[in-house]
């Protein structure tokens, strides 16, 4: 059975490093499913989604070994139930979580049994499924990666206006991707970054906010040349250039050093 923690190791570890601390614990309430987490850099925050658990635990970065979280969002009028992933907008003081085929919004500072300040939902939203989300504060976009209505197994990108509530339609739709695990995005460019998942491979495909339709990636990292198998999570570090993603068949996390895609013109990417 794996044993639920969030390690920390050092910006810089390779292979066979040691953690430089770890929160795990039966105080913690962490579950051995967890697959994704945020961090709130302005409150210096792990915010983790735990799906047996069906809730949201908020924990000091700083904590380490059995330390409970601080704050936990959880409970029937929350409407969480078997959530994956979360998305931290610091700007805003919001969680966007994905949940069946809703997206669910939760002020920051919220705690206990507390109800969405708002829901994102039905049919002229064109997605069934939500499977990740992302924020866009310059731009003031939410980003859902979803299973499109009518599209099978194929999943999309909507974009949305980052208020939306309800029955919205998203400003544009961008088509054609394969089975999607996580989201990121990087404000400064309006990059979205999109993990892939093909035939015993898989790659992070690289979008614009200004796609729309089905249209290719701009970049791809990690790609046919086998370096990523079976990829979950991607972070991204501007000031080092950086894109760092995890593994689950390799069981490992892969940085990758694309200056080109830090670098490129706001205005060349339109």
């Amino acid at each position: 059975m794996a044993h639920p923690q969030i390690a920390v190791f050092a910006r810089l570890a390779n292979g066979q490093a040691k953690r430089l601390g770890a929160i795990e614990g039966q105080k913690t309430m962490l579950g051995r499913t967890m697959h994704g987490m945020g961090y709130d850099a302005v409150r210096d925050e792990i915010v983790v989604p735990h799906q047996f658990g069906q809730g949201i635990l908020v924990f000091r970065a700083t904590a380490n070994g059995e330390e409970p979280p601080v704050r936990v969002i959880s409970g029937p009028r929350t409407r969480l139930i078997a959530l994956d992933r979360v998305a931290v907008d610091e700007v805003n003081g919001e969680y966007y979580v994905p949940e069946g085929g809703d997206v669910l919004v939760f002020p920051r500072d919220a705690n206990g049994d507390v109800a969405p300040s708002r829901i994102l939902s039905g049919p002229n939203t064109g997605f069934s499924a939500a499977r990740a989300v992302a924020v866009d504060t310059t731009r003031n976009l939410l980003i859902v990666v979803a299973r499109g209505i009518g599209r099978g197994d194929d999943t999309q990108i909507s974009i949305f206006d980052r208020r939306a509530s309800g029955d919205a339609k998203p400003l544009r739709v961008i088509t054609g991707l394969v089975a999607s695990q996580n989201v990121t995005v990087e404000p400064q460019r309006g990059l979205i970054f999109v993990v892939q998942l093909g035939d015993n491979t898989g790659y992070i495909g690289v979008w614009s906010v200004a796609d729309s339709g089905n249209v290719p990636p701009r970049y791809v990292i990690g790609g046919p040349n086998g370096t990523l198998f079976d990829p979950r999570g991607v972070v991204l570090d501007g000031k080092n250039q950086a894109v760092l993603v995890s593994d689950k068949q390799l069981n490992a996390v892969l940085t990758y050093h694309v200056p080109a895609i830090f670098e490129a013109s706001p205005r060349a990417l339109r």
